[in-house]
């Protein structure tokens, strides 16, 4: 060992009176891998000491006893990954993807530890009773929580396009108030959906305002991430400024052929926020398809009221022509007047549907394949119960541009799926795998420090994570461990049920969920609470 990493394992080592100077004994080491996301120069090779559910040396171990030694030479130890944006939570405990599947198998074999849910402004709003329910019944992985401004606004104003009374306001400032008291991260929004459509940025300001107090962070699902990106992207901007909160443009993206490249000036948007002083940053998943509900393709205005109304509404002859001539506009526009670009994803009142593009559903009836008739298929499924769906609208000339921004965070924007179920998008599956082979072994669009840097130290500093998403001595232990050069996603469009390859051990504070490339069926995950 030289004198450098002597002094620096000298270092650790007084910084705990449990480390390996006074205690030989740890419950894991993870020997000889190259190590990132520490303070030794990235891939460093070292050793890493584990005691109970955190970080107790790093250095070099050789001669220190452990319940388990792992061999990992050769291997990338990286911090656990924190999806920025994930859906396994739910919006309630009963109907949360991750308490009916805690081992969330997709994500724990990507090298994920820790998820971010209540996104896109839909959350429970007991926050403190889901995480107690977390607490009492663990998951596989971490979770931490958001409150959901459509949630909060559904609950109190309903699903209607009118302004909150000033009455309404402060119950729901008192609703956000409340679940950052019991641990929320921050508020979240989904404006491009109903009934989060219906409020202005001053009424998002204004409920940003508590989660501010906090310290908490704002993340947004944009207004419009086509035709007016810059100005929703500005939106955002304006909320993080009139609040004196911390905010996040969440999946970032630019929807519509006709508006591909725009990512540069959104991007600039964000730069120029933060010259003027504003904490602004973005997350990203690494695919050109979104994935969404079938109403995305309706106008607002058509769904005022919720989704009944919306039914109700395509009953009248009248409005139903209005409502498929902007359908017809939405997927000429928006989807490149192109009805193979949306696909059904998940149909449950007909599974025989799924994976099916609005295209192939005409083909399948004889019918021609054109914009109105790929309009009269959308109202039609929608009518049967909807469906969800993917958008295969982007360019990757943004998704790169997206995710070399220096701000911008990794998230996958999916949940925990059960395996074999409907035909969802693959970013469920292979998110964070796609990023290390795709971006970083392949296209050398990024390193492999910047990468994991990305998915792990960054959302952590935005979402104010304080004991994870490094290595360090006294820090919460968890931690990936891969073969760089055996990372591969392998879920694809149209069969996307499909584990990501590569990843050899995932501890959980502490613990093995993966060993040796196999679940263990621990479950030592932890509920988040931001700390205060």
């Amino acid at each position: 060992m030289t004198a450098f990493f002597l002094a620096l394992f000298l270092t650790f080592a007084t910084q705990n009176a449990a480390t390996a100077q006074v205690d030989t004994t740890f419950s894991v080491i993870l020997s000889g891998g190259h190590v990132y996301g520490s303070p030794l120069p990235a891939g460093t090779v070292a050793d890493i000491g584990i005691k109970g559910d955190r970080i107790a040396a790093i250095g070099d171990l050789s001669g220190a006893d452990a319940a388990r030694r792992l061999d990992v030479t050769g291997m990338v130890v990286a911090p656990g990954f924190i999806d920025s944006h994930s859906h396994a939570t739910g919006s309630s405990p009963s109907g949360s993807a991750l308490v009916q599947r805690p081992l969330a198998e997709n994500y724990i074999r990507q090298g994920v530890t820790t998820v971010m849910g209540g996104q896109d402004g839909s959350s429970t709003l007991d926050i403190g009773g889901f995480l107690a329910w977390l607490d009492q019944d663990p998951a596989a992985l971490n979770v931490g929580l958001l409150i959901g401004h459509g949630s909060i606004r559904g609950a109190v104003v309903g699903q209607d396009d009118r302004a909150a009374t000033p009455e309404e306001m402060e119950r729901m400032k008192s609703l956000v108030a409340k679940a950052m008291q019991d641990g929320a991260f921050g508020l979240s929004s989904g404006l491009e959906y109903t009934p989060g459509y219906f409020a202005d940025a001053r009424e998002v300001a204004v409920l940003a305002g508590p989660a501010a107090a906090a310290g908490g962070l704002y993340i947004s699902h944009i207004r419009d991430e086509g035709g007016r990106l810059l100005e929703s992207v500005r939106e955002v901007i304006d909320v993080a400024a009139a609040a004196g909160i911390r905010a996040q443009v969440t999946h970032h993206k630019v929807i519509g052929k006709g508006r591909w490249g725009r990512s540069a000036e959104s991007l600039a948007l964000i730069d120029s926020a933060r010259t003027a002083g504003l904490d602004v940053s973005s997350d990203q998943y690494p695919y050109t398809a979104s994935s969404t509900g079938l109403t995305i393709l309706f106008p607002a205005w058509a769904k005022d009221g919720g989704f009944e109304a919306l039914v109700e509404r395509l009953a009248d002859p009248t409005t139903r022509a209005r409502i498929r001539a902007e359908v017809s506009e939405h997927i000429r526009i928006e989807r490149g007047a192109d009805p193979a670009t949306i696909v059904a994803a998940v149909c449950d009142f007909n599974p025989s549907l799924n994976g099916k593009s609005l295209a192939d559903l005409l083909a399948d009836r004889g019918l021609p394949v054109t914009v109105e008739g790929a309009a009269d298929m959308a109202i039609e499924l929608v009518e049967a119960g909807s469906c969800s769906g993917v958008f295969h609208s982007m360019s990757e000339e943004d998704v790169e541009r997206i995710m070399q921004h220096e701000m911008t965070s990794i998230s996958s924007d999916g949940g925990v799926p059960e395996f074999g179920s409907g035909v969802p998008h693959p970013r469920n599956y292979g998110t964070f795998a796609r990023v290390l082979s795709r971006y970083v072994r392949e296209r050398n669009l990024l390193d492999l420090e910047t990468a994991i840097h990305k998915m792990t130290r960054l959302p952590a500093a935005r979402y104010g994570i304080e004991d994870r998403g490094r290595l360090a001595v006294g820090l919460k232990a968890d931690i990936a461990v891969f073969r760089a050069e055996d990372v591969r996603d392998t879920a694809e469009f149209g069969a996307p049920h499909a584990y990501a390859e590569g990843f050899v051990h995932v501890l959980v504070n502490g613990r093995p969920v993966l060993l040796e490339g196999k679940m263990t069926g621990l479950r030592p995950g932890q509920a988040l609470r931001m700390a205060r």
